[in-house]
């Protein structure tokens, strides 16, 4: 480039950019999601084009938050979330672990597999614990055959729920309402 000699690079003005500006960045979810909108599975590492801005008056240890903003891959929701430096990726708390914003939370798939694997470990016990003990066999066969019977119960009080509810003769209703609508109208015209 030619600079001439009268040139002074202090008079050329200094492009001021809002502190909030944002920019067009290339990242990968944090966490996993789902939206609210559709139920759309958003998993850990999934690509997005995203809106990156700086948060204002919140830092981590002095080191700036950021806020992101991705579209729902299959509604085009609107998803925000913040992210920080820390040891975990993200910054502790609720409001750091979850997706913010327009329909959008952060599934918590490790709290569902630990619960799974409770209830193989669980199921395990109880066999092991049926073939040392035949006692244990019995006790263990009434408590589900009563378990069973109440399932039962509750189905069978539902269905005749459903079927009072079915034989209500909604035309027959609203034409006794009218009825009524009517005379009370010849009452008051009287």
């Amino acid at each position: 480039k030619y600079y001439p000699p009268d040139f002074d690079p202090a008079k050329i003005p200094k492009l001021k950019l809002p502190k909030d500006r944002q920019y067009v960045v290339r990242l990968m979810a944090p966490f996993n999601m789902r939206c609210k909108t559709c139920g759309e599975y958003i998993y850990k590492g999934k690509k997005f084009n995203a809106r990156k801005e700086t948060v204002q008056n919140e830092a981590y240890l002095g080191l700036p938050i950021f806020r992101f903003y991705i579209k729902c891959t299959r509604c085009l929701a609107e998803i925000t979330f913040k992210v920080g430096l820390s040891p975990q990726g993200r910054l502790p708390g609720s409001s750091w672990s979850s997706a913010r914003a327009l329909g959008i939370r952060e599934r918590n798939f490790q709290e569902e597999k630990r619960l799974e694997e409770e209830e193989k470990r669980m199921q395990k016990e109880r066999e092991e614990e049926e073939l040392n003990n035949p006692r244990k066999v019995l006790e263990n066969r009434t408590k589900d055959s009563k378990l069973e019977m109440e399932v039962l119960e509750n189905l069978q009080e539902l269905k005749e729920l459903n079927q009072r509810q079915a034989n209500v003769d909604f035309e027959a209703m609203l034409k006794q309402y009218k009825e009524l609508e009517e005379e009370q109208r010849r009452k008051e015209q009287e």
